[in-house]
């Protein structure tokens, strides 16, 4: 790994304003205006600041690992990526660099939305959040696969509304909100097959469940390899034409 690039894109990360607040902010602030006032409701069979704990932290996890995407579309079109290919940095420590900021972003993120489940009177434990976390942490890389992909394909302007856009559907479909589709039915099952639906069931480690299904474990499995194909192929696409 190259230590001096990786520092360089973790100073980058802390000073880009945008992407903290879409990760960041608003699920903290989303997280008090819902679970605040109703703190003794109950939703998908848990406590509503307890579902919305999983809810928000997928919704500003996917986010962060997203939001990479944004930084390789502008070095794409400023070809500030054709000038690190001249340099003796190795495409995997650049992809590195990328994912392990977004991942910084993501903790932090988690860490943030811990400590105001907290204040809520959400009852955690070390293990169960050091297991939705380790959880958290394996169901984001499709979501970093996808960040590449999109990164690849997109302009500056249009990473916007795709980033904000793209994370806002999948958190809905994946449950984020809401139960979606209900606890069974064709919906449900659509829900079920997104890794977004993952992230949100890791919050169940909070009340001593056992984590993911083997269904999860597959679900993730297979869009990590879809998309880490998918971003693979759009990676070589771009390096070609120069």
């Amino acid at each position: 790994m190259n230590s001096t690039y990786l520092k360089y894109e973790l100073l980058r990360t802390v000073r880009v304003r945008r992407g903290f607040v879409f990760s960041l902010i608003f699920p903290l602030v989303f997280f008090y205006l819902i679970a605040g006032s109703n703190r003794h409701v109950m939703l998908g069979g848990v406590s509503l600041p307890t579902y919305y704990l999983g809810g928000m932290a997928s919704f500003g996890t996917m986010a962060a690992m997203i939001s990479i995407g944004g930084r390789i579309s502008g070095e794409r079109t400023y070809g500030w990526n054709r000038q690190l290919r001249l340099t003796p940095l190795t495409t995997r420590d650049y992809i590195w660099a990328k994912v392990l900021t977004g991942y910084l972003t993501a903790l932090c993120t988690i860490a943030l939305l811990f400590v105001a489940a907290g204040t809520l009177g959400v009852h955690l434990q070390a293990r169960g959040v050091l297991h939705m976390t380790l959880l958290v942490i394996v169901g984001l890389i499709p979501f970093a696969a996808l960040g590449i992909l999109v990164g690849h394909l997109f302009t500056p302007e249009s990473m916007g509304p795709v980033i904000g856009g793209g994370v806002s559907l999948l958190a809905f479909i994946g449950g984020a909100w809401s139960p979606f589709g209900g606890d069974h039915g064709f919906l449900h099952d659509v829900s079920q097959s997104t890794p977004t639906y993952w992230l949100v069931q890791a919050r169940f480690t909070l009340l001593g469940g056992p984590g993911w299904s083997a269904t999860g474990w597959l679900v993730v499995a297979a869009w990590t390899a879809l998309l880490g194909g998918l971003a693979a192929w759009a990676y070589r696409r771009d390096t070609s034409r120069v």
